[in-house]
């Protein structure tokens, strides 16, 4: 698993006054929970680059006053106006100790719906999963050769036997629908059959029921 380093300093001071303080300066605070007592630090905004705006899963290397501090991302706070990051929660990565993290998917194959002329809807782009620290990896795999044309593969069919994953097994995660084009063609044909079963040219139509048929006039 990837890993960043961010040099940070602890907060000895907390409450609103200070946390204005640190922002005035480009410094985010932030809090890193999970360990024997939660830590209080803060650390500059451009550090947290790499680590928040990606849609990778890393291990962050925290270094503090001498103390080193391995976490993932637990939370974020951003500002309403500015989209500023303004406040990062870490959670420390303690040996046996099992984590809760959110798990990029990786989705690997072709699917087979698609070759039959199906479109891939992707549905959930990562998997709440818990477990010890030294099984969290970068992404979880999710083959999709087998996926077929209204198929879905679901959360129950992901198996990663190191973790428990949370979210509801059967809730979708990837599924192959049929395109617009198939879909109109399929329209088309319905139609199609039910002029094949009208009367042929030529040949008498039944009467309406209810009418009398026409009477034929007398030569005079």
């Amino acid at each position: 698993m990837k890993s960043i380093t961010i040099e940070g300093q602890l907060r000895t001071e907390t409450g609103k006054k200070a946390t204005r303080q640190l922002r005035s300066q480009d410094l985010v605070p932030g809090v890193i929970y999970g360990g024997e007592k939660e830590i209080s630090f803060a650390a500059p905004s451009l550090a947290f680059k790499t680590l928040v705006y990606t849609p990778d899963f890393q291990r962050a290397v925290i270094n503090l006053n001498g103390n080193t501090y391995n976490c993932i991302l637990k939370d974020l706070q951003f500002d309403k106006v500015t989209d500023k990051l303004i406040h990062i929660d870490l959670l420390e990565l303690v040996e046996g100790k099992r984590v809760i993290a959110d798990i990029p998917i990786k989705f690997v194959g072709a699917a087979k719906g698609v070759k039959e002329g199906g479109h891939l809807i992707i549905k959930m782009k990562s998997l709440k999963v818990k477990s010890l620290p030294k099984d969290l990896k970068e992404h979880i795999e999710v083959d999709i050769s087998n996926l077929e044309l209204n198929g879905n593969i679901r959360v129950e069919d992901v198996k990663e036997p190191d973790y428990e994953i949370l979210n509801s097994p059967r809730i979708p995660v990837a599924s192959v629908v049929l395109t617009r084009q198939l879909k109109q063609e399929e329209a088309t044909v319905a139609p199609a059959a039910g002029a094949a079963a009208a009367p042929a040219a030529g040949t008498a139509a039944a009467p309406v029921a209810g009418t009398a048929p026409a009477k034929e006039e007398k030569k005079k």
